[in-house]
C-alpha cells in the first residue's frame, strides 16, 4: 500500500535514506558522500521546505520511500529510496508512478550524475536527460544546493 508519510515515519524514512544512499559511496565525489549519508536535520530541513514523502508499505513497516516538492510551475521527485535488500523489485516505479499521478505539472528529478543505477531507472521510467546548460538553470531555479553539487549532478524532465 502506498500512503503518505507522517511525523511518526521519520525514523524508518531516515533509516531507509542512509541504507539505500550507501550505494553512492565510492561512486559520488567523495566531498560530496557523508555519513549518514543525510543527518536528522538535513530530512527535517527538506520536509519543512515542502517535501511530502510517500511509502510504500508491507506488513506494517516501509519498505520504500519517494519525496514530491511542488514548485509552482514544476513538481520535483525528490530522495527516491529503496531499502537495500529490496532493490530491483518494482518498489520505485510503483511510487514514481503513484506520484506522477498526484501532478499535472511538468516533473523535474536531480540526481548525481555518476548514480547510473538512478539513470537507468528514470529513464527506464520515461525521463530523459536536458541539457548541461538547462541543468544548471534548473538546479539553480528549483533546488536549494551547493555549487559543487550542482557541478556533480544531472537533472531528468518527464516526457508529459
Amino acid at each position: 500500500m502506498i500512503r503518505r508519510c507522517d511525523q511518526k515515519d521519520f525514523e524508518a524514512i531516515l533509516e531507509i535514506i542512509n541504507d539505500a544512499a550507501q550505494a553512492y559511496k565510492g561512486v559520488i565525489p567523495a566531498d560530496r558522500w557523508h555519513d549518514p549519508y543525510m543527518s536528522r536535520r538535513q530530512l527535517q530541513k527538506e520536509i519543512h521546505a515542502g517535501v511530502i514523502f510517500w511509502g510504500l508499505e508491507e506488513e506494517g513497516g516501509l519498505i520504500g520511500v519517494m519525496g514530491i516538492q511542488d514548485k509552482g510551475d514544476v513538481t520535483l521527485i525528490r530522495h527516491a529510496y529503496v531499502r537495500s535488500h529490496l532493490r530491483n523489485q518494482g518498489i520505485g516505479s510503483q511510487l514514481l508512478l503513484f506520484l506522477e499521478s498526484l501532478t499535472q505539472n511538468p516533473i523535474l528529478i536531480g540526481t548525481w550524475a555518476d548514480a547510473i543505477w538512478a539513470l537507468s531507472f528514470y529513464q527506464k521510467n520515461g525521463y530523459q536527460l536536458v541539457s548541461i546548460d538547462e541543468k544548471n538553470h534548473l538546479l539553480k531555479k528549483y533546488w536549494t544546493i551547493p555549487e559543487r553539487q550542482i557541478e556533480t549532478s544531472v537533472v531528468l524532465a518527464g516526457t508529459k
